[in-house]
Formats: structure tokens, sequence, C-alpha cells
């Protein structure tokens, strides 16, 4: 007998009380049982542990406490529009996001890939599709062990472990996007990187234009406590930005 069909077009499979042999957390934020149900079932069957919130508030608390590796995310949800969770998301976390709606419209597409989702997914949705792009989102986004496991000229220290930076030993209070575009710049010390390729390097795809590059860098050398000019963090005009350490005491 064939699958019967959610209200979200979504085909409904009876969920497995088992959980996977752990490839990782995935949350699923969706307040569609019938969807939560076909993500489980095909998630845990998958080897994924599967975490299910029904609403925005449940979700982000549950991802406060338990950081999963990737967020499944409905954009319609009962309390809080699914943009302001992914805005939420984004503002403390590099966590792969794989964005579930019911609209297929290019707008919308792009909308969400602007916004710092890594995936949009269209409902109606197939198994083998599903689990592609879960993977694909796992794979742009490196585990914190990879490569070295920081960097450090004796004043600034970027530890690529914890997500952290410190100067002079004082933890540096940076939101995930100036620590992206800091980390970047240290990886590539010496080197001079453009506006385009710190895209590459520091944004999600879509996430920000290079035209705004600039006003980042001026935010981080705020926070970093530099001026313009003497700053590590130099402006190299016409072609982008380097990090040149400071020569040893």
């Amino acid at each position: 007998m064939p699958p019967e069909i959610s209200p979200a077009g979504v085909p409904t499979v009876e969920a497995s009380p088992g959980r996977g042999p752990g490839r990782g957390t995935v949350l699923a934020i969706e307040d569609d049982p019938d969807v939560r149900r076909l993500l489980l079932t095909l998630l845990s069957g998958d080897g994924y542990l599967v975490q299910e919130s029904a609403t925005a508030r449940e979700g982000l608390r549950t991802f406060h406490e338990t950081r999963p590796d990737v967020v499944i995310l409905d954009l319609v949800l009962p309390d809080l529009d699914g943009w302001e969770v992914l805005s939420r998301i984004r503002d403390m976390s590099d966590v792969p996001v794989l964005v579930l709606s019911g609209c297929s419209a290019e707008a919308e597409r792009v909308r969400g890939l602007s916004t710092g989702a890594d995936d949009y997914l269209s409902k109606p949705f197939s198994h083998a599709e599903l689990l592609a792009r879960i993977n694909a989102v796992r794979r742009r986004v490196p585990p914190p062990s990879a490569g070295r496991a920081g960097f450090d000229d004796g004043h600034l220290r970027v530890d690529f472990v914890s997500y952290r930076a410190f100067l002079d030993g004082v933890v540096v209070p940076l939101t995930p996007i100036e620590y992206r575009l800091l980390s970047a710049l240290v990886r590539h010390a010496g080197e001079v990187l453009s506006a385009d390729r710190l895209v590459e390097l520091a944004w999600r795809r879509g996430e920000l234009a290079s035209t705004r590059v600039k006003y980042a860098v001026l935010r981080l050398r705020r926070k970093l406590g530099w001026e313009p000019e003497g700053s590590p963090l130099r402006t190299v005009r016409g072609f982008g930005y380097r990090y040149d350490p400071p020569p040893p005491a």
C-alpha cells in the first residue's frame, strides 16, 4: 500500500523506536507531526540521532542545550517566524542549517541562502535527496579538529577548536562571522586576500556581497581595539586585506 500524504505533501512513514549508531545529531524544528515522523524514520535509519521540536522556542532551547551537528528548519512555525530562528542560530553558531519549506519559489530559496542557510529543500522531498543534502552541508563545514589547532603570534591567538580568539590572553567576544573572518585572515597570514576571496573563506554561500566585507573588517578591528593605521589587519588598496603578525619580541 502506498504511503499516506501529509498536508505538506510529504509521504508519512511509521517511525521506528530505535536510533542510529551515531553518524551525528540532527535537530528537526518542524511543526508538522507527519513530517517530523518521516524525518525521524529516514534519518535514524541512516545512522543519525534525531531530536524533534514542534515550535521555534522549543527548537532554540534544544539547540542551546545539545548543539546538534545539523539543523533542519521549517520556515512556518506556530510561535516565531522561521527566518527569525535562522537569524538567531546564525548569531551564535556556524552549524549547518538545511531549510525545509513547502514553498519552492526562487525568491524564497534565494532569501534562505542569503540569510545564512546552507541549503534549501522544498517539500515534498525524496529520501535520497534529503540524505544527500545533509551529507553535503556537513562536508562544507570541516570538523573543529581539521588542520592546525590554532594560530598564535604571541599577541593574537585564535583557537580553531573552541572557535575563540584571545588578545594578550583576554577573550575577544566575536560573532560567528567576525570569528570566521579573523580565522580566514590568520590562516592566510602574510597573503593578500581579495574581498571575493574573503567571501569564499568566511561567508556562507550568498550570505553577504563582497562590497560589505569592508564593514565587517572595520567591526573586527574595533572589537580588537586596532586603529586602521598601524593595525596588523591591513587594507591593501585595490587588492583586499592582509593580516601581518607582529615581529617577534
